[in-house]
């Protein structure tokens, strides 16, 4: 598979813009052809996740449905209307010896993506790699496995008509962990690993892996609400970042509040969080205002929940937020709700993190939310990029030099 890959890839180097963009949108028009049939096929994994007892926040990343196929269209769709990154001239200079000096950008070549149970991962990461110009080789969760199987089959057929090389996708089709293996030992064929799911698949690919990784972490995602909030905006704010899709890197996690309004705020929001089926485990302070929160532990300031479970944490000041944040945050997402400038301009600064926010939800931390038509992921490293990847996280660049006879003396 990586050999193919890899010839794929020399092919899509050099390929016009405007047949990769037949492609996405031929790509785009399938799903929705088989829209039905995707669905239906989604529904065995559905099965066999909840005969295995899964939780409810892995079967909402795990299933499909009309609004979620038309996402993943319409991610092909804005991907196809960006602009192509490959040929682009990152910078020129002239030298004093009349030599001109380049930086272009061209595709990283083959990537492998390992990913767990969100099949719109699959159609994403296909269609950013081909638009800059990769060969992709997709291996998917064992959870997944029938809609993966499903949707490059689509994707296949109708990149092959549009005139994208055989081989340019691909999908590991075995469940077999061993395969995973195997895939993190091709360094002589794959440029890039890209891990997306829990961290003990995350450390295990970055264990093993010969090849280059670029890690989405996990997303231990913060809000501090500030003494100077506007306590209907931060309710709103802290209710959609929770609620909206508890299950997926973006959602809020950890709730840290001034104690100068826990007596106003946190009846409030606890109230809203409990009627909308949300666990409140908070500190003894909270737990003093809202007596039916269950006493959080260290443990719980630790954890990515993915599920409708939130730890609060009392602060004293904006430092105290900052310095929770410094020892906990994962460097995902976090934000702050206040109307003082100066708070927030701290926050922005001192803050660590691939997305840092004022007064608006941590669930923004989307490719498609950037302008990025999709994210192949969200990077918490800070090498080779970070943040949502979209096309030009998928490149890399070589310099041009362009002379008329010059020899260095």
């Amino acid at each position: 598979m990586a050999q193919r890959a890899r010839k794929a890839a020399r092919e899509l180097a050099t390929l016009p813009t405007g047949v990769k963009n037949g492609a996405l949108i031929g790509m785009a028009r399938a799903l929705e052809e088989r829209s039905d049939d995707i669905i239906e096929t989604n529904k065995l994994d559905i099965a066999s996740a909840r005969a295995s007892g899964v939780s409810s926040a892995f079967l909402d990343r795990l299933t499909l449905n009309p609004a979620r196929i038309e996402g993943m269209v319409q991610g092909l769709r804005q991907v196809a209307s960006l602009a192509d990154p490959v040929g682009e001239i990152i910078s020129s200079r002239v030298r004093p010896n009349g030599l001109k000096v380049q930086r272009v950008r061209v595709p990283l070549g083959v990537i492998g993506i390992i990913y767990e149970s969100r099949p719109n991962v699959t159609v994403d990461a296909a269609g950013l790699a081909l638009k800059a110009g990769n060969a992709v080789i997709l291996r998917g969760g064992s959870e997944a496995i029938s809609s993966n199987v499903r949707l490059v089959q689509i994707l296949c057929q109708a990149s092959s008509k549009a005139g994208i090389p055989d081989h340019a996708v691909q999908l590991i089709e075995t469940t077999d962990r061993q395969a995973v293996y195997e895939l993190l030992k091709l360094d002589d064929y794959l440029e890039a690993i890209i891990p997306r799911g829990g961290p003990e698949l995350i450390e295990l690919v970055r264990k093993n892996s010969t090849v280059p990784v670029i890690a989405h972490g996990k997303g231990l995602c913060h809000i501090y609400v500030d003494e100077a909030a506007d306590l209907r905006m931060a309710l709103s704010i802290v209710l959609n970042a929770k609620v909206q899709r508890p299950g997926v890197c973006n959602a809020l996690e950890t709730l840290l509040v001034h104690q100068a309004i826990t007596q106003e705020f946190l009846p409030q929001v606890c109230d809203r969080l409990s009627r909308a089926g949300v666990e409140v485990r908070g500190d003894r302070k909270v737990c003093q205002v809202v007596p039916q929160a269950l006493e959080a532990s260290e443990a719980d300031w630790e954890t990515e929940y993915l599920d409708l479970i939130l730890a609060i944490k009392v602060v004293s000041s904006l430092d105290e937020a900052l310095g929770h944040i410094s020892q906990y945050g994962s460097g995902h997402s976090e934000a702050i709700v206040t109307s003082n400038q100066s708070n927030a301009k701290r926050f922005l600064q001192e803050i660590d993190a691939a997305a840092v926010y004022v007064n608006a939800s941590t669930r923004f931390t989307d490719g498609g939310e950037f302008g990025l038509g999709a994210e192949m992921g969200i990077s918490t490293q800070k090498l080779h990029a970070r943040g949502p990847m979209g096309l030009q996280e998928l490149t890399s660049y070589k310099y041009i030099i362009y002379g008329n006879g010059q020899v260095r003396g």
